[in-house]
């Protein structure tokens, strides 16, 4: 008794001299005393090692954001419901060059530290591992866009009418906060305000747009899990249509007016070609497709964004449509642990192309892979290896990536190789995989060892002497 006494008077002393010295730490002293410690900063990527957050992994996220192509502001909210998965005494998000005007979790007002594009917050009390809970961030400003280590550029994009958000690789935080990692995905519920005449399109499937003192707002549900930096929001003038797959799914297509004439018969055909994906690696992952279609420049590249990519005009063509389709079994659905990870998205998806010059333009995979390797620019480095973040997106991740693949098919034949891409996106549906688990997938499934296939066609440094 005398002992947990004086224990009790101890402690509210300490507390009291180090609320003195430093207000932030004594949220931590309130209730049962500090039981969590602070989450980390970055998850260590390979090659962004401040992106994302650790002690924490993110459930849902509900954005309710209003955007004025006028003058380019954003206004924000973010509702993040989240598990933690140590005892958190602050923990980080990510979020740049928007202001945070402030926040919330589990109903309180918790303090906030702004250092770059780390935003760490303190709640009053510590929050359990394991324990759910709930932070609300309220933020504005004029969005920007990110320019990525290869020189291209990602974030926010502002277009003549509008703006689209592209995320890969860090560029969603450019527009809301997060955890802006592959590794941790959530559910999206995404609620936009623009002006009457524009029209918001994003992930998933659409409510009723509601129109009322010259703003229509419309509310966006993603069911499945989802990477952050597969989230996008195209504002503008399009063209909307929503038809449907022989299996009854829901495609919305979106095209810019000014492009909708030359786009509208490939945008039609979005059906068709997920039937005949479908036909190749599986059921369709996602509760709604479609394309979203910009003018020509409104991006220098396309983006597989989930259920709904991104493709400027110039870049419209069938291979491209094919590609970014693909992208939602491989890449989206099963996607990168990390971002060396990035040759499963990527090699998947060129050779989804190559099947499809197959199967609609008569060009055998043989000889797109013949001319994949004949091209020096996919030998530059190891797909499974890039030197740095710059390379992450090079040819190597590609073409080499997509050769790989083929010599996995030379290896066990067609029967076990298209087992295997149907089995992959079934297995490890909705998570988050490496290059170690597809390597081990592959020689669990066949009973193979193809450790030289792997030496050389993946971890290779040398160009093989012959295809």
């Amino acid at each position: 008794m005398t002992q947990g006494t004086t224990g009790k008077r101890g402690r509210a002393l300490a507390c009291a001299a180090l609320a003195a010295l430093l207000p932030l730490a004594a949220a931590g002293c309130a209730g049962g005393g500090v039981t969590g410690t602070p989450g980390a900063a970055g998850l260590r990527d390979p090659y962004f090692p401040r992106l994302g957050n650790g002690g924490y992994d993110v459930r849902h996220y509900a954005l309710t954001v209003a955007y004025d192509p006028a003058t380019g502001r954003l206004d924000g909210t973010a509702d993040i419901t989240a598990r933690a998965t140590q005892g958190l005494s602050s923990f980080n998000l990510d979020l740049t060059g928007l202001t945070v005007h402030g926040v919330t979790v589990n109903g309180e007002r918790a303090s906030v530290r702004r250092a770059g594009h780390e935003v760490t917050l303190r709640p009053r009390a510590d929050i359990e591992d394991g324990a759910t809970f709930r932070t609300v961030v309220r933020y504005s400003g004029v969005p920007r866009a990110i320019t990525d280590p290869d020189g291209s550029e990602e974030g926010w994009l502002r277009t003549a009418d509008g703006a689209v958000a592209l995320g890969q690789p860090t560029g969603s935080m450019a527009w809301f906060p997060g955890n802006h990692h592959p590794s941790d995905k959530a559910t999206y519920t995404v609620t936009v305000t623009v002006p009457a005449g524009h029209r918001a399109v994003t992930n998933g499937l659409p409510g009723r747009a509601v129109t009322r003192g010259g703003r229509t707002t419309t509310t966006w549900r993603s069911a499945e899990p989802m990477a952050s930096y597969l989230a996008t929001l195209a504002v503008g003038r399009f063209d909307t249509a929503t038809t449907r797959t022989r299996a009854g799914l829901p495609v919305v297509t979106a095209t810019d007016r000014t492009v909708t004439d030359r786009a509208a018969p490939l945008a039609a055909r979005v059906p068709e070609l997920l039937d005949w994906l479908t036909e190749r690696f599986g059921p369709y992952p996602f509760s709604s497709a479609g394309v979203i279609v910009e003018r020509a420049g409104d991006s220098g590249y396309a983006l597989e964004t989930q259920t709904r990519p991104v493709i400027p005009q110039d870049l419209f063509t069938p291979g491209i449509l094919v590609h970014e389709l693909a992208h939602q079994w491989y890449g989206n659905s099963v996607s990168p642990a990390s971002w060396r990870d990035m040759w499963l998205n990527e090699g998947f998806a060129q050779y989804a192309e190559w099947l499809y010059a197959e199967d609609f333009e008569d060009t055998p995979v043989r000889e797109s892979f013949e001319a994949a390797f004949a091209d020096e620019d996919n030998w530059a480095f190891p797909p499974a290896v890039p030197p740095t973040a710059a390379d992450i997106s090079a040819p190597p991740v590609y073409g080499r990536a997509a050769m790989v693949l083929h010599k996995i098919r030379q290896a066990v034949g067609d029967e076990a190789f298209f087992g295997l891409l149907r089995g992959w996106a079934a297995e490890h549906r909705h998570s988050t995989v490496s290059t170690d688990d597809f390597t081990a997938y592959v020689e669990e499934e066949t009973g193979r060892d193809l450790t030289a296939l792997w030496d050389t066609w993946l971890y290779g440094e040398e160009k093989p002497a012959a295809p």
